[in-house]
């Protein structure tokens, strides 16, 4: 796509902000005007139409607007009936990552004391308390905590739920999701948890060229997501 616009600015609108090009409003695939909520989310995703293909002709992909995506699949795919991504990111915590230990003595170890806190809190915090085992063999979980896990997903506004869609899949833990988005970890910290086996087991046979890859690219997704997350609490506060 070529850049048709010369200027990008963030300006308030009733009910929120918009990013104007040129004057006209960003619009979403489906025709609607892009609008956010929050001005420092705004400013940001200004920025980004600033930025993309450089100036008027220049060539620009989805990929320069990685913001303006996440809040446009907010507005248009998640706001009009949140029930379908809420159920999708619930069932994660039938799987979490946080519940299946390693067999190995010295990784589990490490586990027990990365991930474990982590459970704790979302016993804690949402009436969630997850069963562990050892290995991958499925182990079921208490419905009431299942339960619980999901009313706490369903609180989550729009622009949270998108982020979560990004993080929970990258991390394989709705418990590590919900703990970014509730502020109690941030991305990249909740991520190296997630990882835990892999940079283990590293240290003992060295690099994997083509797990490297995929954590590089879960590690950019899931810091945009954060991004978001932190832009949205920077203009709330």
């Amino acid at each position: 796509m070529k850049r048709f616009w010369d200027t990008a600015a963030a300006t308030a609108e009733p009910g929120g902000f918009r990013v104007l090009l040129d004057g006209r409003p960003v619009r979403l695939p489906g025709g609607t005007p892009l609008l956010i909520e929050t001005p420092a989310l705004a400013e940001a995703i200004a920025a980004e139409w600033s930025a993309a293909g450089g100036e008027r002709g220049g060539e620009m992909s989805p990929a320069d607007i990685p913001l303006t995506r996440l809040a446009g699949t907010a507005q248009e795919r998640i706001a009009p009936d949140p029930a379908p991504t809420v159920e999708g990111l619930a069932r994660y915590a039938e799987t979490d990552l946080l519940c299946y230990r390693a067999e190995d003595r010295r990784l589990a170890a490490i586990q027990a004391a990365e991930w474990q806190p982590l459970l704790d809190w979302a016993a804690l915090q949402h009436d969630a308390p997850l069963r562990v085992t050892t290995g991958l063999m499925p182990i079921a979980q208490d419905p009431a905590a299942i339960a619980a896990l999901h009313r706490a997903v369903a609180a989550r506004s729009p622009l949270e739920l998108t982020a979560m869609g990004v993080l929970v899949p990258g991390y394989g833990s709705l418990v590590l999701g919900l703990a970014v988005v509730e502020g109690r970890l941030d991305a990249a910290e909740a991520h190296r948890l997630a990882i835990l086996d892999e940079t283990f087991q590293e240290e003992f046979w060295g690099l994997d060229a083509e797990a490297a890859a995929r954590r590089k690219r879960i590690a950019a997704e899931v810091a945009m997501a954060g991004r978001l997350l932190d832009l949205a609490r920077a203009a709330a506060s």
